[in-house]
């Protein structure tokens, strides 16, 4: 009997550390929030999706320096076949074929008898000739080729010289690229920043939900005391009736701020990029504590991506300046092309070629505007980097100033609900003794909330103050130092 005892007190030990273990592992710290972020959020798979775009874009503006080979066909059916009209050269053809029969013939009978023919022979051979070259000479024009006919090859273009536009290419896709980049690192940090925002929200109504369930334990407490001084005939029953008003109306907020945390909850699953319904557990409530900062760097919105992407943009200007101006300069490649396949052509095409060409555009109106435009654009950049620096700057220091008197908020607030904790305590007390009645205690009870929020919205603030300040200087995660 004793053993199966100390067996059962093990076994009963043993389930209560399971237990433990599973509701440690089921808590999640702000730290695991912004991993699981990072992994899963639909705004930086968005983000990364749009780097792996740029990086791809810049790979094949780097095969640019490579030749183009194409497979060259085409089909060409002509509504009748090409001739040569011979009706048009016909008596120039007659005249000539004529005329030469007429010299053949004389220098023969001048070879032989050392003499020209008589002129009356030398018409008579003409007019024999033109008669017979007449009569045989086609009445029709013939066909050089069928109607229809089919040519293949392949095509060679290689760049020489395109005037710095590939180069520039590679540089405005490198820019892109890097923005892309940047473009990860801001959607990261802006995510973490939210994240931090809802899980101090969510703290902040655990801490409202503990306080508002202690209110309500004491309000209960005070309806039951003023229903048995009511039975008793000591207090009369409007007493009672309005314990069970403001009962109500605590529970109602308690609900209320119940409800409020679900919706947190809603939000920081979506930021996670978890599912809405997934139990993500935040059992802590909001501790303060006093921060003293570090002075940061010199310079130290450099490092910040918000201003790391402005000025990436001049880059982007600077090299869409160049490709503006390589636009005037002329384009060489070298061509080349080899039929593979040719038949019933009107003439004969070469298997080979090879050569230069030449490509300028000597005259264009718009040109000379975009190089202004381009010039333009690169001091709109330099005006926004300067911008970036600036907002970052006033960013760190209002964010450090809202500390400051929020700090000077919650000393003050808190020393309120310590007065305001003992003052109820002390009203709780006088009415045990029937010297104040349940609606003084309930009065003391509903101001020590209002002081009791007022101090935890103070501490909120503080922690959103601080998240801003770091978010200011480009790294929101740092707030895990003192959040845990």
């Amino acid at each position: 009997m004793h053993i199966k005892l100390q067996f059962l007190k093990l076994f009963i030990l043993f389930c209560l550390f399971v237990s433990c273990l599973e509701t440690k592992a089921q808590t999640t710290s702000l730290e695991e929030c912004f991993s699981i972020a990072q992994q899963n959020n639909i705004t930086i798979k968005q983000a990364k999706s749009a780097l792996k775009t740029g990086e791809y874009n810049l790979q094949a503006e780097k095969k640019g320096y490579l030749p183009k080979v194409d497979l060259l066909s085409s089909y060409s059916y002509l509504s009748s076949p090409l001739t040569i009209n011979l009706q048009t050269v016909k008596d120039g053809i007659v005249e000539g074929s004529s005329q030469q029969s007429v010299n053949t013939a004389n220098e023969i009978y001048h070879e032989i008898t050392g003499n020209n023919l008589s002129q009356a022979a030398q018409d008579r051979i003409y007019n024999t000739s033109k008669t017979v070259i007449g009569g045989i000479y086609p009445d029709y024009n013939p066909s050089l080729s069928k109607q229809s006919y089919f040519v293949a090859g392949v095509g060679v273009r290689q760049p020489i010289f395109l005037g710095n536009k590939i180069n520039s290419s590679i540089d405005l896709a490198q820019s892109v690229a890097n923005s892309a980049g940047i473009g990860v690192e801001i959607a990261g940090k802006e995510v973490n920043f939210l994240i931090a925002v809802q899980y101090l929200r969510i703290l902040y109504l655990n801490s409202l939900i503990k306080k508002q369930e202690q209110i309500v334990s004491a309000l209960d407490k005070n309806k039951n005391y003023a229903e048995e001084l009511v039975k008793n005939k000591i207090l009369p029953p409007y007493q009672k009736n309005w314990t069970n008003v403001v009962l109500i109306q605590a529970q109602t907020q308690y609900n209320n701020i119940k409800m409020e945390k679900q919706n947190a909850h809603l939000e920081l699953n979506k930021l996670m990029g978890v599912d809405l319904d997934a139990a993500i557990v935040i059992s802590d409530t909001l501790k303060y504590t006093e921060i003293n900062l570090e002075k940061p760097m010199n310079e130290y919105w450099l490092t910040n991506p918000v201003y790391r992407i402005a000025n990436n943009k001049i880059s982007y200007a600077e090299t869409a300046e160049k490709i503006s101006k390589s636009l005037a300069l002329p384009n060489i490649f070298a061509i080349g092309n080899y039929n593979l396949y040719q038949k019933d052509l009107p003439v004969s095409i070469p298997d080979w070629f090879v050569g230069l060409e030449l490509q300028w555009t000597l005259y264009n109106g718009q040109t000379n505007k975009r190089t202004l435009a381009a010039k333009q654009l690169i001091e709109e950049a330099k005006l926004g980097e300067e911008n970036s620096s600036l907002m970052l700057q006033v960013q760190s220091r209002v964010a450090k100033n809202k500390m400051t008197s929020l700090q000077n908020d919650v000393m003050a607030m808190d020393a309120a609900r310590k007065e305001a904790n003992t003052t109820s305590s002390l009203i709780t007390k006088r009415m045990n003794n029937q010297l104040s009645s349940p609606k003084d205690v309930n009065d003391a009870l509903l101001i020590e909330t209002e002081i009791e929020k007022g101090y935890y919205t103070a501490v909120l603030g503080y922690y959103l103050a601080l998240a801003e300040y770091f978010n200011s200087l480009g790294n929101p995660s740092q707030i895990t130092q003192f959040i845990k």
